[in-house]
């Protein structure tokens, strides 16, 4: 299930204002350009921002996410009408044109908190390309240990929201048994009063991120680091062999 903070239609609204800069899109935007793509699935797209942003540029795009609310809040965004919103999981890629590329932005791998689950989202990734596309998803190194900085003495902060009012917000982690860490977001938002949301993400090491891809069926090319967080975590680049011939479920 969908944490609340995408799920909850009073929360799915504050996303975007909450967190405007999304400045870490700027490399998956050019990598849509570096790896010649054309058709592109943005696979736990949440609010649209990133969908948007290439429909605006003139890509055939796909937008998928589990969260209803959040896809809500991406069909009103411009240029979503030239996105073709699906909700659900990894699973709905099944039946969709083949693609050039799909990407897994911000938490979306970290999401997946089993080995099984990972690899099943991944082969269903390996099925929506064509042969030769690429996946790109992004993963924080567990050496970092950004957890340890998530509390609400270090998190909380009140941000100004249109047609809403102030909003306070903070973050407290509330379990860490790695490579699991669970953590809550509080929202006080007027009208509504406290909404909480928890959540829980998988800190992968990369050795298990490349056996993974490996047992998908894909092939790692690249490992970079996130320009908007340097040093903090990496940024996958797999391709679909261009020999695999495989045929699509």
């Amino acid at each position: 299930m969908p944490d609340a903070h995408f799920a909850d239609p009073r929360l799915a609204r504050l996303y975007d204002p909450l967190d405007p800069d999304r400045s870490d899109l700027d490399a998956y935007r050019a990598l849509v350009d570096e790896l010649g793509a054309e058709r592109v699935v943005d696979l736990g797209c949440g609010t649209g921002t990133f969908a948007t942003l290439l429909a605006a540029d003139g890509f055939d795009v796909v937008g998928v996410d589990p969260a209803g609310a959040s896809l809500d809040v991406a069909r009103g965004k411009p240029w979503a009408e030239r996105v073709h919103w699906v909700h659900g999981d990894a699973t709905a890629l099944r039946g969709l044109a083949p693609a050039d590329l799909v990407v897994m932005t911000g938490n979306v791998f970290q999401v997946l908190t089993t080995p099984g689950e990972a690899r099943r989202t991944l082969i269903a990734c390996r099925d929506a390309l064509r042969p030769g596309g690429h996946v790109v998803l992004e993963t924080r190194d567990p050496a970092r240990r950004a957890w340890e900085a998530w509390t609400a003495d270090r998190t909380r902060a009140t941000t100004r929201v249109a047609g809403v009012g102030e909003v306070e917000t903070w973050v407290d982690v509330t379990a860490v048994d790695l490579p699991l860490v669970s953590f809550r977001s509080s929202f006080v938002v007027p009208g509504d009063g406290l909404l909480t949301s928890d959540s829980t993400l998988r800190f992968w090491h990369l050795a298990e991120v490349r056996t993974l891809v490996d047992e998908a069926g894909l092939d790692v090319v690249d490992v970079r680091d996130a320009p908007d967080r340097p040093g903090l975590e990496h940024v996958v680049v797999a391709r679909r062999p261009p020999d695999d011939r495989t045929p699509r479920p």
